[in-house]
């Protein structure tokens, strides 16, 4: 029987599993080599880079844990109704990610922190998406006129504290569920025409 084909997407899976087990300090392109069953030289010629493996395994994590995000963006209905979902599907996403597997949850919040090539990308389309809703809202007459892009981005930085893996130990606490509730209500109010 033919050995499977080595795709990139294998060695992302490989690379999170090594990840989990040996943590981002300690994992290496020749632990995830080993798991694969190749030489390291291997997995070089799919990623150029430890730090590209690293930014690649992160990338995929965070559209994943984010896939549905688009969708609600982009769907019908009131803006004033699609906002306060769509920041509700990001924080029940990565409270997800964190009550799932807290060990790569962690290991996350690392590799986040050391490649802001992912985290950028990502926080530039999510934010983006926010632009979207906004404009939507602004066009339809809820919001108050208003650049969409820095509205957009005044709306990510209030609500941090419920899709900053640096809150992640918070979002078990009693009553966040109410506080992430007052805090859309908030913005909301705010996006409003008088």
């Amino acid at each position: 029987m033919p050995p499977e084909t080595l795709t990139p997407e294998r060695i992302l899976e490989a690379t999170e599993e090594v990840l989990r087990r040996y943590g981002p300090a300690k994992a290496t392109v020749v632990d995830v080599a080993r798991a694969l069953g190749v030489s390291h030289g291997t997995v070089y010629r799919h990623f150029r880079t430890k730090a590209a493996l690293r930014d690649a395994v992160t990338q995929r994590w965070l559209a994943e844990a984010h896939a549905s995000l688009a969708d609600i963006a982009a769907s019908d209905g009131p803006a004033a109704e699609r906002l306060p979902r769509w920041l509700g599907e990001l924080f029940a996403a990565k409270r997800r990610k964190a009550d799932l597997d807290p060990e790569l949850f962690a290991t996350f919040q690392t590799l986040a922190r050391d490649n802001s090539g992912a985290v950028s990308r990502h926080v530039r389309e999510t934010v983006a998406q926010l632009a979207g809703i906004v404009a939507d809202g602004v066009r339809s007459g809820e919001f108050a006129p208003c650049d969409p892009a820095v509205t957009a981005r005044a709306v990510w930085d209030a609500t941090c504290r419920f899709h900053d893996p640096a809150y992640g130990a918070e979002w078990v606490s009693p009553g966040i569920d109410g506080e992430f509730d007052a805090v859309c209500e908030l913005v909301l109010r705010g996006l409003r025409k008088s």
